[in-house]
């Protein structure tokens, strides 16, 4: 998924490497923070990017699937990245209702920050929806045009549209999906259709919207079908394991972004067992060489080590308490020491995980077949396992 140049660029870099002194490979290898801006930029360019958007009917027939979204979606991420182990995966939503409602659409950026959206869905409720028409056709639109898609040719854009009834088309301000699904190919977003239920009048739509968007119609239970959970003998560790690298990370910023590190070392143990154990499993693949703990910014133990953030460069009152009397030595000593500790902490981690996954899949093996080469909806027909199952080939395609 890379470009010729961007491709070229990072054989430069790695030929400059290799045949530079002992001394200067060393620091363009494990200190970013002194490498040149040219090359940090060659490394991201370098890395694909995977971009995934949920249009999501949020009224009141919705509640059992939207339930098990929650409890899925960490299982739904490690798909993309077991797909693409070096992406840099950014994913959002648009939760949907109709007029008369509390809302029409809310929107979730794209981020990266798989835990902010997290958070993000477990506050969502499905309510409202009186009539049998929805605002389909806004969200769509919202979908296409207001998320914050990366531009460039070499982004990977995939949207699901996850729904059981037809859109409004006597809203004479909407623009009808068809123009939509038109503007998404444009951008070259993938537009697959999730079916809740088996209404005939949706069926006709979402097929269409997936013939015209290149995507995959998918027809699931109302309720989301039936929510696979598979534990393994190392759910245990591994939850106990992220607790205690959690513990590792140190909050620091503004006020609101060390009380969101906070939630987000907090979300696992308000997490149900499995949620647990996959996020845990999603944290350690996408960790990548500075060890992150959490996703998105504000552990600076990982911002450091990572090159995004010097140390002495944060003020005073944007440290917690106990690195705030420190000496600038003392604050690094800190920092090294947590780093050491959640280094030994991952790769124990990176061992379970594997056999975790391991397990699943040979537990799943007992489960409904695959036609090789093809997609079969009857074979995957609950939400996340279907979501997962369309992602990996399109990814791959």
């Amino acid at each position: 998924m890379f470009l010729r140049s961007r491709f070229a660029r990072l054989v430069r870099i790695r030929l400059a490497r290799a045949l530079a002194p002992a001394s200067v490979a060393a620091a363009l290898t494990l200190s970013p923070a002194l490498a040149e801006p040219s090359e940090l930029d060659a490394r991201r360019a370098a890395k694909p990017i995977v971009e995934v958007a949920f249009v999501l009917d949020t009224t009141g027939s919705m509640g059992p699937l939207i339930e098990g979204a929650k409890r899925k979606i960490w299982s739904i991420a490690t798909a993309i990245i077991d797909t693409n182990p070096n992406a840099e995966i950014r994913m959002g939503l648009v939760a949907y209702r109709d007029i008369g409602d509390e809302y029409v659409t809310r929107t979730f950026n794209l981020t990266t920050d798989i835990q902010d959206l997290y958070a993000n869905l477990l506050e969502l409720k499905a309510r409202g929806g009186g009539d049998w028409p929805e605002s389909v056709n806004e969200a769509l639109e919202v979908g296409v045009t207001k998320l914050a898609w990366t531009q460039g040719p070499e982004i990977c854009r995939i949207m699901f549209l996850v729904g059981d009834a037809p859109p409004h088309m006597d809203y004479k301000q909407d623009t009808k999906y068809p123009e939509v699904i038109r503007m998404a190919r444009e951008r070259g977003i993938v537009v697959n259709a999730v079916q809740a239920g088996g209404a005939r009048d949706t069926e006709r739509v979402w097929r269409e919207i997936a013939q015209r968007g290149d995507g995959r119609y998918i027809p699931i239970p109302q309720d989301g079908g039936q929510i696979v959970v598979i534990e393994t003998p190392w759910d245990t560790e591994i939850i106990e394991l992220q607790g205690r690298i959690n513990g590792t990370v140190i909050p620091y910023g503004p006020r609101a972004q060390r009380d969101s590190v906070h939630q987000k070392t907090a979300q696992l143990a308000a997490a149900p067992r499995s949620a647990a154990s996959e996020m845990a499993g999603y944290l350690n693949k996408s960790a990548g060489r500075f060890g992150e703990a959490v996703t998105g910014r504000g552990d600076l133990v990982a911002d450091v080590a990572a090159g995004r953030q010097r140390l002495d460069g944060v003020k005073d009152e944007d440290l917690p308490d106990n690195l705030r009397t420190l000496k600038p030595a003392q604050r690094q000593a800190e920092i090294d020491k947590s780093m050491a500790t959640r280094k030994a902490l991952t790769d124990r981690m990176t061992e379970l995980v594997k056999k975790r996954d391991a397990y699943v899949l040979e537990q799943r093996k007992s489960g409904p077949t695959r036609v090789s080469g093809s997609f079969d909806p009857a074979a995957t027909d609950s939400f996340d396992r279907a979501v997962a199952e369309t992602l990996k080939m399109q990814l791959k395609r």
